[in-house]
């Protein structure tokens, strides 16, 4: 179930102790736990969770955001239908995807299909695979949250 959107500050206007604000859509109760555990408790980030990426994008739209983690595999829709969902509706949130298969996702070389970030590619701004370390996760999405996305 879905928590509710919260009128947390921004990164830009952080609450002391706060980093900024991150939406996690993973529909996996042990990965969402990981994540929210690790980003919230340990990261000092403002986190909500859904399962469900159409409320995803809803939440997505209605407030800022410093970060979107996300699931490829998600009922409904993908997490790459998400990505570009995000990117009509708030194209400045960084996406950061979570897989355990990406060579599935992004064939070839790198530069073959662009870039993770540009907006062309269809990639996201970072790409993780499963299983991933609490380290590893939490540098990820501070580097992304702290950086934001260039406009374009």
């Amino acid at each position: 179930m879905p928590s509710s959107a919260h009128s947390s500050p921004s990164h830009s206007e952080a609450a002391p102790g706060v980093r900024g604000r991150v939406l996690i859509v993973e529909d996996d109760p042990e990965a969402a736990l990981f994540a929210t555990v690790v980003l919230g408790e340990r990261g000092g980030f403002d986190v909500t969770h859904t399962a469900d990426p159409a409320v995803a994008c809803v939440l997505a739209a209605s407030g800022p955001w410093d970060l979107v983690l996300t699931d490829l595999d998600l009922p409904v829709m993908s997490g790459l239908e998400l990505l570009a969902a995000l990117r009509e509706r708030v194209p400045r949130v960084p996406v950061l995807l979570l897989t355990a298969s990406p060579a599935d996702v992004f064939p070839g070389p790198a530069g073959a299909a662009g870039r993770p970030g540009d907006p062309a590619s269809g990639r996201p701004d970072g790409l993780l695979v499963k299983p991933v370390r609490a380290e590893r996760l939490l540098s990820a999405v501070m580097k992304l949250a702290a950086d934001g996305r260039p406009a374009g």
